[in-house]
This record gives structure tokens, sequence and C-alpha cells, in this order.
């Protein structure tokens, strides 16, 4: 992945949430040791620009180390923008991407303690006023007071803006499979909890204790200076501990409550018919698992919905919705229907005077023309047989008035190829024709073919007849002709004209037909 010289702008405020943290946590601290809690430092002297430059230069360097450590840390994810490769390979620099929050706070908490190293026993012993109880004392509030409350916040504030890029470098990889360590909701709100019910009662309690145990044997003004100090330290703790209570909270808060947002959102657009959303996955944690669940769920209908339009283009959108919703029988079975046949006059020469491009594309223009009239009449195309056209009405849905619709296609067939013609006869092409046959009667209709292929067919004499119908449009000079079993069946019948029976290859009886002109 791109290195770059300057950090990345999402590192950049990291590193500002980083150092403000610590450096409000440090200048509180000594605050409270050297204003409010003074008992800690007795015998130390007054606050002089030695020990201001002390703590200067021991925070900077804490800082400068913290930095390098950090830039280390996150040097491998390169600009935090482009997306982790997926793979085995990239294992590790996805669960460093999702570490870095943890890592930042852990970075956190090492400064803390080594400064409660360099503060609470380095600068006594420099400065001559070394004692047992005032390390103990100072080291407890500055690892377990101020470090334990400074590295949870770094911990959350890194992690609120680190989810802003997570979703970029892990573009649709699912960060439950990282392998990073997790932390989950229950603990993050149960350590929050605790935090902030047991710390707070803890330092109260000690700060309350030690000035309870000078109150023996103090003399009045010691008495009522010790009992100020008490109130002022307590009121000091409750206030700052509130604050910073609240702003821990809003917090963990938020970690919970924005990707239930954003998943709230995801939901109403699903809801309204959007399956381009996706969901962000910020997250490892329970929060991440149900993200995760919603995102491949929606990848799913999408997928199902892609299914759903490309089977559309085989069959009308009726018949498509009747068959996935599993209200058409596909297994096989006796139909009563009408076929439609539909054939192209004088094709083979015309293919044969014809590039080879051109008969494709214009078989292709001439078959849109024709199946969008089946489609429309609530017909379904069974096949396209060199330039014939085979379609059936009343399966796979049951329809009662198949009849009229086939023939209602057949003339909309037969306007559309006019209308076609008319902007090829502008073009300088030729005109096409085309005959129709039609016929009514019971087939077996269903899925057949191999184990490897299938399509939905139909068998019968009921076929073969209504192709033999379409041929005789050859030795009449007509181009719609209809059976005498079809015709018997329309309930809106228009002008047609009876015709001589006549005898076709397959049948002795011989056939009924209407020609419409």
């Amino acid at each position: 992945m791109r290195r770059t010289e300057q950090p990345p702008k999402v590192f950049r405020r990291m590193a500002m949430t980083i150092f403000g943290g610590n450096l409000g946590g440090a200048l509180v601290t000594f605050a409270y040791f050297r204003f409010l809690d003074t008992t800690a430092l007795e015998g130390t002297a007054p606050l002089g620009l030695a020990e201001i430059a002390y703590f200067v230069l021991a925070f900077s360097l804490l800082s400068l180390l913290a930095r390098m450590a950090a830039a280390a840390w996150w040097r491998p994810l390169g600009d935090g923008q482009q997306a982790i490769a997926e793979g085995p390979q990239a294992a590790h620099l996805r669960r460093r991407a999702l570490m870095v929050p943890g890592f930042l706070a852990l970075l956190s908490l090492v400064g803390w303690i080594i400064a409660a190293f360099l503060w609470g026993l380095v600068w006594p012993l420099l400065t001559g006023t070394f004692t047992l109880a005032g390390t103990l004392r100072q080291g407890f509030g500055i690892v377990f007071v101020s470090g334990i409350l400074v590295t949870v916040y770094i911990f959350l504030a890194t992690e609120r803006i680190w989810r802003e890029r997570l979703p970029q470098l892990f573009g649709r990889s699912d960060l439950s499979s990282s392998g990073a360590p997790r932390l989950r909701v229950r603990v993050r709100l149960v350590a929050l909890f605790l935090l902030m019910a047991v710390l707070p009662i803890a330092v109260l309690s000690m700060a309350t204790l030690v000035r309870a145990n000078a109150l023996f044997g103090a003399d009045a003004d010691s008495f009522n200076a010790i009992l100020r100090n008490l109130v002022a330290v307590q009121s000091v703790l409750a206030v700052g501990g509130l604050l910073v209570a609240l702003r821990l909270a809003g917090y963990v808060a938020d970690s919970v409550a924005r990707p239930l947002r954003h998943l709230r959102a995801a939901m109403a657009s699903v809801e309204q018919g959007s399956l381009e959303v996706s969901c962000p996955v910020v997250s490892n944690d329970e929060l991440g698992d149900v993200t995760e669940g919603f995102n491949r769920m929606v990848s799913g209908l999408r997928e199902r919905e892609e299914i759903r339009e490309t089977f559309g283009k085989y069959v009308s959108p009726a018949v498509r919705d009747e068959i996935l919703a599993g209200r058409a029988a596909l297994s096989g079975g006796l139909r009563e229907v009408t076929i439609l046949f539909c054939d192209l006059r004088g094709f083979t020469p015309w293919v044969e005077a014809t590039p080879p491009g051109e008969v494709v594309a214009t078989l292709n223009a001439y078959f849109t023309e024709m199946d969008a009239a089946v489609r429309t009449n609530g017909g379904l195309v069974l096949q396209f047989i060199g330039d014939e056209i085979e379609a059936v009405f009343g399966a796979p849905v049951a329809d009662a008035r198949h009849a009229d619709r086939a023939l209602a296609a057949a003339i909309e067939m037969q306007a559309r190829l006019q209308r076609w013609n008319t902007a090829r006869r502008a073009a300088g092409k030729i005109e096409l024709q085309h005959g129709i046959g039609i016929h009514s009667g019971t087939v077996v209709a269903g899925n057949i073919g191999s184990n490897e292929r299938m399509s939905y067919a139909l068998v019968g004499d009921s076929v073969n007849l209504a192709s033999r119908i379409q041929s005789l449009n050859k030795d009449f000079g007509t181009r719609i002709l209809v059976s005498a079993a079809t015709f018997q069946q329309l309930t809106q019948a228009p002008e047609m004209r009876a015709l001589p029976a006549v005898k076709v290859k397959g049948r002795a009886a011989e056939v009924g037909v209407y020609a419409l002109d």
C-alpha cells in the first residue's frame, strides 16, 4: 500500500485527540496534587520554574515516544483510505486496523504508568522530598484515577474517529472474520458503569479518610483548614467526575446508537424498495454482526431481484410473478392452451443475400418487437427457432381467455411488423413479411430437458397442428390463420373469413380454419 510522507488527516485527528486528552489529564492531575491534595506533597518546595520545566520536558518526551510508537503501528495501513486487500496475506493488516483504538489507549496507559514513575519517584528523589506514602498516593492517583480515565477517553474518542475509515479499509469484507479481539457491547456498558460507579466512590472515600485522620489532634485553625480543604476536594471531584462521566457516557452511547441509526435508515430504504443500500460496518461486536447480517440479507435480496428481472426477460411480468410466488405449476400436466406460431416469409433467400451481422441485428430487432406483442397480451414465448417463434397463452399460468389473448397478440404482432417495415423502408432496406398460425387444444406442459438444461415446453398434437396451420398461410396467401377450435373459444371475435377445410400432415380429419384479413 502507498506510504505518505505526512500523516493522513484521520491520523492527525487522532493524534490531536490523544495529545489533548493526555495534556488535559496531566494538567488536571498536576493542579490537583499541587493545589488541592497538598498532603501528598508534604515537605515539597513551592511551585517553581524547575518543577514546571521538568513537567514540560517529561510530557514532551512521553508525547514524542508515543507519537513514534503510534506512527509505527499505523504506517502499514497507508493513508487509511485505500481498501485492505482480501485474503490470508493481508489478515494481519485487518487485525491491525481494528486494533488501532485499543493500541492507542494502551499506549496512553503505558505513558501514564511511566509518568507515575517520573513524577512520583524520580522527581521526589531529585528534590530530596521522597516519602513512601507520598509516592504511593501520587502513583495511585496518576495511574488508577487519571490514567484509567484518560485511557478510556482516548479509546472511545479515537474509536469514534477511526470508525469513519473502517468501511473504506474493509470494503465488502466482514470485520467479524478479521480475528481481532472483540469488545462486546455488554462488556463496554458494564465496564463504563463500574468505572463511573466505583472509581469516584473510591477516590472520594480515600480523600475523606486521609483528611479525617488528619483531624485527630489538630488545633482549631488546622481543623477548619482541613474541613475547608475536604469540602473543596469533594466538590472538585464530584463536579469533575460528573463532567467526565457525562463525556464518557456520551461516547459509549454514541458507539451504540450511531450504528443503530445507520441500520434503521438502511432498513427504511429497503422497506421503500431500494436494494442498493449498504450499511457501514464499523465494529466487530454484536452490532457489527447484525450489520453484516443485514448487508448479506440485502445482497441476497438484490441477487433475487436480479434473477427476477432476468427471468422477466423470458416471460411477462405477470407470469414471472406467478411462477416465483409458486402459483404456477411447472412440474408437468395437461393444460388447455392456445399455441401461436409465427414464421418469416422468404427468410432463406434473404439470409443468403445479406451480411451475417445484418442478419443477426435484423432478427434481434424483429424478435424484440414480436416478443413485446406476446408479452403485452399475457403470453409466453417458448422459443425462437431460426426465424420462427413459438408462443403459448394459458400456461404456465392458467387463463380462461387464452384464445382471445393469442388473437390479440397476433393482431398486435402484425401492427408492429407494419410499423417496423415502415422504418426499414425509410432506411432503404427491404420489408419482411410473416405468417401466423393459432390453434387451441390440450397439451402436456412442463419443464422438459436434461439434468443440465431444462426449458418450459409443450408436447402434443395441438402443438404440431398449430405449426401446420401457420404453414397454410403460404397456400392461402394470408397472414393470420386461426383454427376452428380457437375460433369457437373467442369471446370477442373480430370479423373473420372462413376458409375451406383442409387436410394437414399427420391428421386424417380435415381442419377448419379462419383468416383474419
